[in-house]
């Protein structure tokens, strides 16, 4: 079976997404039964840019899409939502199948913003894919009911945890020492977790934050240098895994104050590496974040962040237990295997090859 997936690109987009598609597309649980590629159909940059290769994608796709049998289409609030509706048009006139994937933190709420053309485009878009995957129960529970869908399923986002294992460190040697991955702004808490770091180093001089990502770099290095904060709250940019292991060695917790997430990578990339988690209670994070392995709060409660902070650089037992129970529970129900087990049953499911549909099964 030929399985093309569309999203972003691998080399010239960042972001959780474009590893998903990465770790599809190089699995060697997959690669035993189907024959996968990935098309580009996004990069980075400015306007004008991303406009011109959304259009130059789309031709090539027109070139190409006739010799695959299953496209699994990854898909984002925003222009994503509208851009992937063309794919899904083209392939369902041409009598194929197709799988989308939802991984837009903020996509119900960008819906539920969108005057009635804009409705009317995502509910066609949602009715014409022949299985919708959520990032987790509760969201795949929001989707069926504001969605009208031929099937829905779970499938939880998967890490590597031997790739990441060279991450771990002793709690004890890196207890004052965090890391934010993600993309740098509002969205992310970012702003919240400089203000959090504000007031935990009054308590605890040698509290330090690392902060790695895109996004709103210079703005963020501003508000660092405003308060006075260069010593305890050090802007990275964007890393690479090497780097980003690197750093995972040099802290004992993985920070992720966000407004809006679905289920993401870092933080299973932190719990696989053996990090304690804070975060806060959105999207799929309290499905996977619980008080025997981190640390949940309200968004925006910058005051709660800072004292999370300090607990975890008072608690080296805590952080002991939290870092065994993380990498225990990625073993057990986030490893990428996993992952990709169920993304290919729901493969042979879509194009009736594999029994009949178990979209209702149990989630992990």
């Amino acid at each position: 079976m030929k399985v093309l997936l569309i999203g972003p690109s691998e080399t010239r987009a960042r972001g959780g997404m474009s590893e998903v598609i990465r770790g599809i597309r190089e699995s060697e649980t997959l690669r035993r039964e189907f024959e996968i590629d990935s098309f580009p159909s996004y990069i980075d940059g400015g306007l004008p840019a991303r406009l011109l290769y959304s259009a130059y994608g789309y031709i090539r796709f027109l070139l190409c899409c006739r010799k695959y049998d299953l496209f699994h289409i990854h898909t984002a609030e925003k222009g994503s939502a509208f851009r992937k509706g063309f794919y899904l048009r083209k392939v369902k006139r041409a009598g194929k199948k197709a799988v989308v994937h939802i991984h837009g933190a903020e996509y119900l709420s960008f819906y539920d913003n969108l005057g009635d053309w804009g409705k009317r485009k995502v509910d066609r878009f949602f009715s014409q894919a022949d299985l919708v995957l959520a990032l987790s129960g509760s969201w795949r529970k929001e989707l069926e009911s504001r969605f009208s869908m031929r099937a829905c399923g779970t499938l939880y986002n998967g890490v590597d945890l031997e790739r990441f294992q060279a991450g771990a460190s002793d709690p004890q040697a890196c207890k004052d020492a965090f890391l934010a991955l993600g993309r740098l702004g509002k969205r992310k808490g970012t702003y919240d977790l400089i203000r959090a770091v504000e007031l935990a180093v009054r308590k605890n001089p040698k509290l330090t934050v690392y902060l790695a990502g895109d996004g709103e770099v210079e703005e963020v290095r501003k508000l660092i240098g405003e308060k006075g904060l260069e010593k305890h709250a050090i802007v990275l940019g964007w890393i690479d895994h090497e780097a980003k292991l690197s750093y995972l060695q040099k802290v004992s917790t993985v920070i992720l104050p966000s407004y809006f997430e679905g289920l993401p990578v870092s933080v299973l990339e932190g719990m696989a590496a053996g990090k304690a988690i804070i975060s806060t209670d959105v999207g799929a994070i309290p499905e996977v974040v619980s008080p025997e392995n981190g640390i949940l709060i309200k968004p925006g409660n910058i005051l709660a962040l800072a004292d999370s902070m300090l607990l975890c650089s008072n608690g080296v037992e805590m952080l002991k237990q939290m870092s065994r129970k993380n990498q225990e529970k990625v073993r057990e129900l986030f490893s990428i295997q996993q992952m990709h087990q169920r993304l290919a049953e729901y493969y042979r499911q879509v194009m009736g090859e594999g029994g009949p549909p178990e979209w209702d099964r149990k989630d992990p």
